[in-house]
């Protein structure tokens, strides 16, 4: 997925550090391109394509070329079948990764994984930098970073000029669906709380993120919103591929809306972001405390007893969990973050 392509992206800047003469090579699925494209820590990617994972033969093709590599070491944050395999062909003599039932037959170190964060960051980047550790690199808190070009973003400010948006008044991307329905906060309270960005900062402008084949639900969020915030919300400006998206956001002054790879993107671009963690879903993986200066995040435990029991119902049933967490749970938190740019 993007956002795990694009926070396993530090192990590269952290490994260059240790390792300035290294060569570094990522595996990743091809469409996650766009959020490490031009990173000056990486040094050749190797494309998973739709076409290889769906063909045995193509699969094993692509496993023999790795053969081919002659690494030193092998790092698989994944941990899934696909990687196992690429791991196990490599001839590295030292594979690293996650332990798992089964991970002792394919690495030759197997890492624990922490479920309390050490150093106030999020699990996800704590638990990454922990497979650096058979590599004598010790934790340290770099960020994730996307590197656009300026042509990129001159390009996305003409359009959100042409656009009749004025970039000296607040504009703020809002991610108002998740990657499925477990992820995505009620679209009715979702226009709740467009309403309070509007009465929080008048003259601040909104921009929706959304894919074409989700424009039904976005459009039901839109008219639900009050006539007032209608009017300021510029609806059919939306990236039309990833790395416009990525440039237009830069231009922003928060993200706000649904956690996913959205809110880990615009972190990436040094984006203020206020995130709302679905209700099974534990937030310290993807939100760490050292964060809190810059970007917010809310969860259902955050106003009410929630029990580990519970957050495994909410999966199973999130629109009642998502039902519980209500738009008077979260407004005053947003209000709070909105204060930053009055």
């Amino acid at each position: 997925m993007i956002g795990d392509v694009l926070t396993t992206s530090v192990l590269f800047e952290a490994l260059k550090q240790k390792y300035p003469d290294s060569k570094l090579h990522y595996v990743i699925n091809s469409h996650t391109y766009p959020v490490v494209e031009n990173n000056p820590f990486i040094d050749e990617f190797i494309f998973f394509t739709p076409e290889i994972e769906k063909s045995k033969r193509k699969f094993y093709s692509f496993l023999k070329t790795l053969k081919t590599k002659n690494y030193d070491a092998v790092i698989d944050v994944y941990g899934k079948l696909s990687s196992n395999l690429i791991s196990y062909f490599t001839n590295a003599p030292k594979k690293i990764s996650y332990k798992k039932k089964l991970s002792k037959l394919f690495y030759t170190h197997e890492i624990e994984r922490k479920k309390k964060p050490e150093y106030r960051s999020s699990l996800a980047l704590e638990n990454r930098m922990l497979l650096l550790e058979t590599l004598n690199v010790s934790f340290n808190s770099i960020q994730p970073k996307i590197y656009l070009k300026n042509e990129e973003v001159n390009e996305a400010k003409l359009l959100l000029e042409k656009s009749n948006i004025d970039l000296a008044k607040p504009i703020f991307m809002i991610s108002v669906l998740g990657s499925s329905i477990e992820k995505t906060y009620p679209l009715k309270y979702m226009s709740k709380l467009l309403d309070a960005i509007i009465s929080k900062t008048p003259n601040s402008q909104i921009l929706f993120n959304y894919i074409p084949n989700q424009e039904k639900d976005a459009k039901e969020v839109y008219n639900n919103c009050l006539k007032s915030t209608q009017e300021q919300i510029f609806f059919n400006i939306y990236g039309k591929s990833l790395r416009e998206f990525l440039a237009i956001t830069s231009h922003c002054t928060a993200l706000i809306g649904n956690e996913g790879g959205a809110n880990n993107m615009a972190k990436a671009l040094n984006i203020p972001t206020f995130t709302i963690f679905s209700p099974y879903l534990n937030k310290q993986n993807w939100f760490g405390s050292m964060e809190i200066k810059k970007h917010r995040a809310v969860h259902l435990s955050d106003f009410t007893d929630y029990s580990k029991k519970e957050k495994e119902l909410a999966k199973k049933d999130p629109k009642t969990y998502y039902h519980k967490f209500k738009p008077e749970y979260i407004i005053p938190e947003l209000e709070s973050f909105l204060g930053n740019f009055e």
